[in-house]
């Protein structure tokens, strides 16, 4: 992906080091470190639960960390939180928008609560409509809007007053593939003017779109770094497609060959990591063989971005618990 020049000078807009949140006995993030460059699409990736949106409410000034330090466009998240919250844009996964208002008044509303100059308003709203791609329901009562097109007026309302640092919780939650691939279009277009955009998603194929990501589970990161970079430097293993009839019914038997490090369902298709590829391949033909199993096949790819995570997450399992 092309960097935004603002990217390119490596001037920070997000750091956090050592960032924990306890509710109770619960640790819902466990001391992570990282930082966003500004210009950048920086994906926070993982499971419901894993801490995703407990660790954007900190660093967006909703939370108050336990511990830990952090700040975001030079604001300190525990001393500057209401800097924070005038200089950034946040949309929730329950962003409010008002259904008995039409598109254009609930983006005034939003201007008003942003106190955007008045002589500016009609300007901005102007442009938030052209951004967000809603030029032809201005006039409509935004409950007579679908999912998608509420999402965009959404995402205008967060970003009117024109926040250099921008972020999203599961934005696309909930809307089909093509409103999803739209909105990512209306992120990219963001961060190539220069902001910054930090977006948290459980949908593998968005994070393709990331310049770099941190995935994290159970609060903790288990690996940082490009969609490339994590499917190359940090996923060891090698990755065999089996397509095969049934494949649901062999996963086990496939994984308990010691060749074989973990196997997942991947449609109707198994993805196993090999610990060694061809070996592997040699126990496979000789396992299914031996069944009486015919019309299959067995291809080394490339592995996925959820392949990369399922292996991170079975290596996590298996180290904590031994503990």
């Amino acid at each position: 992906m092309t960097m935004s020049p603002s990217m390119q000078n490596n001037q920070l807009a997000v750091t956090v080091k050592d960032l924990e949140k306890k509710f109770g006995d619960f640790t819902a993030v466990n001391q992570i470190n990282f930082e966003v460059k500004q210009g950048e699409i920086f994906g926070f990736l993982g499971p419901n639960g894993a801490g995703k949106s407990t660790t954007i409410r900190m660093l967006c000034g909703i939370y108050t960390p336990t511990s830990g330090s952090g700040s975001v466009g030079g604001f300190d998240i525990i001393k500057e939180q209401f800097k924070i919250k005038e200089n950034i844009g946040y949309m929730s996964q329950k962003f409010s928008l008002y259904d008995d208002l039409t598109v254009e008044e609930n983006i005034d509303f939003y201007s008003r609560i942003y106190n955007i100059p008045e002589k500016e308003r009609e300007q901005r709203k102007d442009e938030t409509i052209q951004l967000a791609g809603i030029e032809d329901f201005r006039k409509s009562l935004t409950g007579t809007l679908s999912g998608g097109w509420k999402q965009r007026l959404a995402l205008g309302c967060a970003i009117i007053h024109k926040p250099k640092i921008i972020f999203l919780d599961e934005p696309t939650s909930g809307v089909d593939p093509i409103t999803r691939a739209n909105f990512w279009d209306i992120i990219k277009k963001m961060a190539s003017a220069g902001r910054t955009i930090f977006v948290t998603t459980h949908y593998m194929d968005e994070a393709e779109n990331c310049n770099r990501l941190v995935m994290i589970y159970h609060g903790t990161m288990i690996a940082m770094g490009s969609p490339e970079e994590m499917k190359t430097k940090i996923m060891k293993h090698e990755i065999l497609e089996i397509i095969m009839p049934g494949a649901e019914n062999w996963l086990e038997k496939i994984a308990a060959l010691g060749s074989i490090k973990e196997t997942a369902l991947f449609g109707i298709n198994i993805h196993a990591v090999a610990y060694d590829a061809q070996k592997a391949v040699l126990d496979l033909k000789r396992l299914l063989d031996s069944q009486g199993l015919s019309g299959y096949s067995i291809n080394k790819i490339k592995a996925s971005l959820e392949d990369v995570f399922v292996s991170l997450i079975e290596d996590y399992d298996a180290e904590h618990k031994e503990k």
